[in-house]
């Protein structure tokens, strides 16, 4: 019994050893945790006692400037401080409720800092929900814009988050709405609310409406985006979100939102721009860009050196060539109507060359904002849609009749051809064979190519939807703005590579230090095929087709777009170094009298490319290995099928079939090229007559899609 005692002993020794070891460590940890927690203590108590810069408080404001791709200086851009501040009295309580429910509902109940809030807007993001309110409270943003840098930095993060609990211990929950109310920035130079409520409704803010105090609760979340100035619609949109907003947390009941919603804001005269400011709209597009990510302060004080992807001589070319544009008449604004936008992007890199917004006497950039019917300009994502699906440029289509509910969509000719290629019906841009590929192929692998090489206006859910045959036609819910529609052609031009838009190469702050630069981002979409396939079938647009008044003597491919009541017409093209998307149409209501995509869309995308492109030589557009292409009908596959020169009897007579086809509408073409196309609707020819088309079955599909 001893023996067995004294061996239970030995085996018990370890344990108690190792029980011991265990110890020790959890000591050391404990203090090493404790010391960490120490300094970091200490840290944070500087970070919070010292300004990020003592410099910053007597360093005087700086402009920042602005340079073309070559290194020349295009602008300083500075704000004239427009700053009034007012006590929370005059501030109307529905202001000061829109701002809270549309920036931090639980403004009243944190202290600060609100983990909920971050919560909730982490999760939205995750779930693509989209939020409306963002994780930051208004009291971190006060402690961010009047105490802190713009940098996003995690030593930053943390400054803001004891700012704004130490600003909650000093101030009370007005004080600190009012300090914040007079802080934040509107655009158009106004700081505060009374300012904004001046440059944007010439009254002062305690005079404002409900309507109007919902649209400048808007505004600051993207101040040249949201400016009812610069962008009506959106700011009309974004009002209205708000005020759902207010409803949703009880600041408002629902007749009372529906009624603000219905009622007419007036806005002051858009002031004019100043002409004599190289690429105005290009200038006003980057500086945005610069103040979403770094603050007003940042941009207009802070001396920023910004290197940006215009090239000036390119920019030259664009506003003379936009010159072209007619004068119909002068709308209730003063603005000259209709409006046009041109927008040059390199493909390879997504860079931007180039980009006219308007006539240049307002503040609205269509190249960017005005999201306008396609027509025909969308019928290339149909096409890569099939040559994604081993179809080719020689694939037989039949043209002849269909209906697709109520609708019976209609060729512009109200003719139908039988049997047709596809490069035919890219080239004529021939509507109902569009159609019956849409339907083959399903719409939705459309949609999908479209999105992929950047197009983000497509809507998809709800009652109103682009899920449906009208899209092939480019009759959308929306729209699509000219650069997402020319960056999407790059797409085709860069062998089916996307490169999303770059419009800022690299961004210095007055000491020196790269803030950011540029990356090269793409994205393969279709096959270098697919790519080069289409591009052979769009050259025979601009060389036989609708858009033979866009032949810059060089290779180029492009597609024209018009809508069928004339109210937007298009041109989109490129060189294998160079893309382009003109747009003409008028801003609200009027048709364009009969112009189409072939006439001065075209005209102007021609004087510009001839500009743009003459110190550049002229190439080809590359073709993969292995790929024998026919110019009339047949695309073959040199390891899969014979050469084009070795047709059988059957594939000749059907060629023979279709070059007596094209010969006679090239004849009938000749005799109607003297008829005038005084309001022609439809396709892009020169003349022809103006059939009235049938609805489709999509209501919301304001354009059919003729060309």
């Amino acid at each position: 019994m001893e023996k067995r005692s004294s061996d239970n002993r030995k085996k018990r020794e370890p344990k108690s050893s190792g029980l011991s070891a265990k110890k020790i460590l959890i000591g050391i940890v404990t203090i090493f945790v404790v010391m960490l927690t120490g300094i970091g203590c200490g840290f944070l108590t500087a970070s919070i006692n010292t300004k990020p810069n003592l410099t910053d408080d007597i360093r005087p404001p700086a402009s920042s400037q602005i340079y073309d791709i070559n290194g020349t200086l295009i602008t300083t851009v500075h704000s004239a401080e427009n700053r009034v501040p007012v006590t929370i009295s005059k501030i109307p309580k529905n202001l000061q409720n829109a701002f809270v429910a549309v920036e931090d509902a639980r403004f009243y109940e944190h202290s600060g800092v609100d983990p909920k809030g971050i919560l909730r807007a982490a999760w939205a993001n995750v779930t693509n929900n989209g939020v409306s309110e963002g994780g930051s409270t208004i009291t971190q943003q006060l402690a961010k814009n009047a105490y802190l840098t713009q940098e996003r930095t995690l030593k930053r993060k943390v400054q803001e988050v004891f700012l704004a609990l130490q600003l909650e211990r000093q101030y009370t929950k007005q004080e600190i709405l009012e300090l914040y109310l007079n802080q934040i920035y509107f655009g158009q130079g106004a700081y505060g609310v009374q300012a904004a409520a001046q440059t944007y409704f010439g009254k002062n803010v305690e005079d404002l409406t409900l309507p109007e105090c919902a649209m400048l609760a808007g505004i600051p979340k993207s101040p040249n985006y949201y400016s009812p100035l610069n962008n009506l619609a959106a700011a009309t949109e974004r009002k209205n979100l708000v005020l759902d907003q207010m409803e949703k947390y009880a600041y408002l009941n629902g007749s009372a939102t529906a009624k603000a919603k219905k009622e007419e804001i007036n806005i002051v005269k858009k002031t004019k721009k100043d002409e004599a400011t190289p690429a105005p709209y290009f200038i006003d597009y980057v500086t945005q860009q610069l103040i979403d990510k770094y603050g007003a302060d940042a941009v207009y004080k802070d001396g920023l050196k910004i290197y940006t992807t215009i090239d000036l001589d390119m920019q030259k070319a664009a506003e003379a060539a936009m010159k072209e544009l007619p004068n119909y008449k002068v709308d209730e604004n003063g603005i000259q109507q209709p409006q046009g936008a041109l927008v040059a992007i390199e493909p390879h890199t997504g860079y931007i060359k180039a980009m006219v917004g308007g006539r240049g006497s307002d503040q609205f950039n269509r190249a960017t904002m005005a999201e306008r019917q396609p027509g025909s300009a969308f019928k290339p994502f149909v096409f890569v849609a099939a040559l994604e699906n081993n179809m080719g440029p020689g694939t037989i289509i039949e043209d002849s009749p269909i209906t697709v509910g109520s609708w019976s969509p209609q060729n512009y000719e109200r003719t139908f051809s039988g049997k047709v290629t596809l490069r035919q019906v890219a080239e004529h841009s021939m509507n109902v064979p569009t159609v019956k590929l849409a339907q083959q192929l399903g719409i939705d692998k459309p949609i999908y190519y479209a999105q992929e090489m950047g197009i983000s206006t497509l809507v998809l859910e709800g009652a109103k939807n682009d899920r449906n045959l009208a899209t092939a036609l480019g009759g959308l819910t929306k729209g699509i703005t000219p650069l997402e529609l020319a960056s999407a052609y790059g797409t085709f031009a860069n062998h089916g590579v996307h490169t999303p838009p770059v419009s800022i190469i690299k961004v210095l702050d007055r000491n020196g230090k790269v803030l950011e630069q540029a990356t090269l981002k793409e994205k393969s979409v279709i096959s270098e095929k697919s790519a080069y396939l289409l591009t052979d079938m769009l050259k025979g647009v601009i060389a036989r087709g609708t858009g033979a008044g866009a032949n810059i003597g060089r290779p180029a491919a492009g597609k024209t777009g018009t809508t069928d009541d004339t109210k937007d017409a298009w041109f989109v093209g490129y060189t294998p170094d160079l893309v382009a998307a003109v747009w003409i149409g008028n801003d609200s209501s009027g048709t364009l009298n009969g112009m189409t995509g072939g006439r001065t869309p075209a005209t102007i995308w021609r004087l510009f490319m001839q500009k743009a492109l003459a110190n550049v030589p002229a190439k080809d557009f590359v073709k993969p290995n292995g790929l024998v292409v026919d110019n009339t009908i047949l695309e073959i596959d040199g390891e899969k099928d014979k050469p084009a020169k070795e047709l059988t009897d059957k594939e000749k007579a059907e060629k023979a079939k279709l070059d007596k086809e094209k010969a006679d509408k090239a004849k009938l073409d000749s005799k109607t090229k003297t008829k005038t196309d005084a309001n022609q609707n439809g396709p892009d020819q020169p003349a022809a007559p103006t059939p009235t088309a049938p609805e489709p079955t999509n209501p919301n599909a304001v354009s059919k899609g003729k060309n």
